[in-house]
């Protein structure tokens, strides 16, 4: 039995007339031209659950949706979708048993008695728990991230192009978007700790696989000279990426998700718990092959050509989970 699971950066999924972000707004010819390409894309991944972000309007998303006829019979979730911020939503084909939209940190991060003054996530989180075929039950969370994109002071005006002024900015974004990995990784151990139980993480972390805040989120494996009982414990709390999987699988990698001033970088990942990794021997289910769509974005370094405003600036991700067969 196989389930694909996918994550979709929207690139701003709002309703038709509606302003975001100060005086933008779709025409209705835009929105229908937005609307019917996610459609489409959402086709083409063929996945049963997709993580979504960047989502303004939950009846937004529902109309992309509804648009392939594949699709009108799934659960659709937005977590509290206001239209004056980007949200995540989720959709699955399977039964959805419960779910909540998280907004706050657990806890205070505290760093050498300096305690961080970031208390919640930019885009709340969701975490559902998912009803698969063989009444295997998996926990999926959606997340995203604090873009790289400096972030400036709202109470004081100052010069943005100044080159220490945007340094700060690139600091205080990086400050942020490393909080909220932390306070993801607090919340991922609830259901990953001592547990024997699938966790899937669909989303844009805003940065590669490797980067320190991505990392916090998955944990490090542990290192081959460790006691086998310090490396079990390790494996029990870590996730996985399904690129690192594929990568190890096959002899190429063409794995990105962004361009970005000429720079083809990897933001939107899925990361799995060692139940869905095959070198686990317990193992109740394999990561298959993974897909990146990505033949829309355009390398603007390179090109006069522009990404349509009506589709997205990220790529789409989908992974297959090859689930082993009841005994």
């Amino acid at each position: 039995m196989e389930v694909k699971i996918g994550s979709f950066n929207l690139f701003n999924l709002v309703s038709p007339e509606v302003k975001y972000y100060g005086n933008r707004v779709y025409s209705k010819h835009v929105y229908e031209k937005k609307t019917s390409w996610v459609a489409r894309q959402l086709g083409r991944m063929e996945c049963d659950i997709v993580g979504f972000q960047e989502v303004f309007h939950e009846e937004a998303l529902r109309d992309a949706i509804n648009k392939n006829s594949s699709f009108k019979d799934t659960e659709v979730i937005v977590a509290n979708a206001t239209g004056e911020r980007p949200v995540v939503g989720l959709m699955s084909r399977y039964p959805i048993i419960s779910h909540e939209v998280i907004e706050d940190f657990k806890e205070v991060l505290d760093i050498d008695g300096l305690e961080v003054p970031i208390r919640s996530f930019s885009r709340p989180v969701i975490r559902a728990l998912i009803r698969l075929p063989n009444d295997i039950e998996v926990s999926v969370y959606v997340v995203h991230l604090k873009s790289k994109r400096p972030q400036f002071p709202e109470d004081k005006e100052v010069d943005r192009f100044d080159p220490v002024e945007k340094a700060k900015g690139q600091a205080r974004s990086l400050i942020r978007r490393a909080a909220e990995a932390t306070a993801v990784r607090d919340i991922l151990l609830e259901d990953l700790k001592g547990r024997d139980h699938p966790v899937i993480l669909l989303g844009d972390v805003n940065d590669s696989g490797l980067a320190v805040t991505t990392r916090i989120i998955s944990g490090d494996p542990p290192f081959r000279n460790m006691p086998m009982h310090v490396r079990k414990e390790l494996w029990d709390i870590l996730l996985y990426h399904v690129k690192d999987i594929q990568a190890r699988q096959s002899f190429h990698d063409f794995y990105y998700s962004h361009i970005h001033n000429g720079h083809y970088e990897a933001l939107d990942h899925i990361m799995v718990s060692q139940e869905l990794v095959a070198q686990n021997p317990d193992h109740i289910g394999r990561v298959g092959f993974v897909s990146v769509f990505n033949d829309h974005l355009i390398d603007e370094t390179l090109s006069d050509e522009r990404v349509e405003l009506w589709q997205s600036d990220h790529a789409q991700v989908a992974a297959s989970i090859e689930l082993k067969k009841q005994k």
